[in-house]
């Protein structure tokens, strides 16, 4: 897609985002499981479905007895049940880092994100890193303790999860994207995970100014450090890409080369990431289908997809003739005792608006997109290296 010039084309670009992760993350939601819906499973229960190609959510399993258990929320996020989002984390914190931006700018530390969890997130709609790190809040350590102390999760997938919203607000800039991406990533992880975070970012902003996936993929690269695990993972997916290797091929060896890992850590998840963008080719529905069939963390690897994908094409596929089948309207719980889910976003410091939570729109008072003094000439920097991690 051409660059977002415009305050139309811009807005258009965000709300494909934005409804992009949403879709995707409704898409992966009823296989979320890695260790169990496996690549081939997935492949399985489609084909028995008669559902492949996948060009919409998920059908209704066949019978209870079929073999094929899907979540709990199946109900919620099947072809021809949906009525709106299912309430899920990887929605919830897009939500919550806009309050963040509403409340601190662009300006915000670390310890603000930690004082918003506390605030606006219910613990036990806390996973994996993010649960460890909201225990260290609360027993009173700061980061970066926060990350480290009793927390087996800190290359986990989490971080990059949070990574959107700072992506979606630094249209056109990487590098500004992955230094508040960063910043927030350190409260709860360390190494690839925070790095992980630093790339999503990166890539979802530079999706507003690069002519083709690949090229957005590349300045991604170029803001984690070049020899870390992260970024040799991904440029081997471009690698074998590169050769022609069919999606399924790809994904089998780099299932191979990531061995060991487990399914929700931040790395084989964002080679199945990679090789759903690079071979769905900046068509939506090819690309959320094809990261959400390469199994592992696959309605956090739906959003973001959906997210790159949609920022890519616009709400093109949200208002297609007729009824879009990727319908999206959140459910979210980042605080439904505190007002976050209920809040007025206003315009101001970090350029948004919105009177509901599934209603986010941007307010552009420029025609670049963003008030000029929210991007001063010179951007933070995003050159973080954990020493500690590879």
């Amino acid at each position: 897609m051409a660059l977002a010039r415009t305050q139309t084309d811009l807005t258009n670009r965000i709300l494909g985002g934005w409804q992009g992760r949403i879709a995707g993350n409704m898409l992966g939601k009823p296989v979320e499981q890695g260790e169990v819906w496996t690549r081939d499973r997935i492949d399985r229960y489609l084909r028995q479905a008669a559902a492949l190609p996948l060009t919409d959510y998920l059908p209704e399993p066949i019978s209870e007895h079929d073999g094929f258990e899907l979540r709990p929320e199946w109900r919620q996020c099947v072809r021809g049940r949906i009525h709106g989002s299912c309430r899920d984390d990887d929605v919830d914190y897009a939500i919550l880092g806009l309050d963040l931006l509403e409340t601190h700018g662009f300006g915000f530390s670390t310890e603000q994100v930690g004082d918003l969890w506390l605030l606006r997130l219910p613990y036990l709609q806390t996973f994996t890193a993010e649960r460890a790190a909201y225990r260290n809040l609360a027993n009173g350590l700061k980061p970066p303790l926060t990350a480290t102390y009793d927390n087996p999760y800190q290359e986990w997938i989490g971080a990059l999860i949070r990574a959107d919203i700072h992506g979606w607000t630094c249209p056109g800039v990487p590098r500004r994207a992955a230094s508040l991406a960063r910043r927030d990533a350190v409260l709860s992880h360390t190494g690839n995970g925070v790095y992980g975070a630093m790339w999503a970012a990166a890539l979802i902003a530079a999706a507003f100014t690069a002519p083709t996936v690949r090229h957005a993929i590349d300045e991604a690269l170029a803001v984690i450090p070049a020899s870390s695990r992260l970024a040799r993972t991904v440029r081997r997916v471009v690698s074998l890409h590169d050769t022609r290797m069919s999606w399924e091929d790809t994904l089998t060896t780099l299932t191979e080369e990531t061995a060991g890992m487990g399914w929700i850590h931040t790395v084989p998840n964002a080679a199945v990431l990679t090789a759903g963008l690079l071979y769905g080719d900046g068509d939506f529905t090819r690309t959320i289908a094809l990261t959400v069939r390469g199994g592992l963390d696959t309605d956090s690897n739906g959003a973001t997809a959906g997210s790159v994908a949609g920022v890519f094409g616009g709400r093109g596929p949200f208002r297609s003739s007729g009824r879009s089948r990727w319908r999206t309207r959140s459910a979210a719980r980042c605080s439904a005792s505190t007002g976050c889910a209920s809040a007025s976003w206003r315009s101001g410091r970090c350029g948004w608006r919105s009177s509901r939570p599934d209603r986010i729109e941007p307010a552009i008072p420029r025609p670049s997109g963003v008030p000029e003094r929210l991007f001063p000439a010179t951007c933070p920097r995003s050159d973080y290296v954990d020493q500690n991690r590879t």
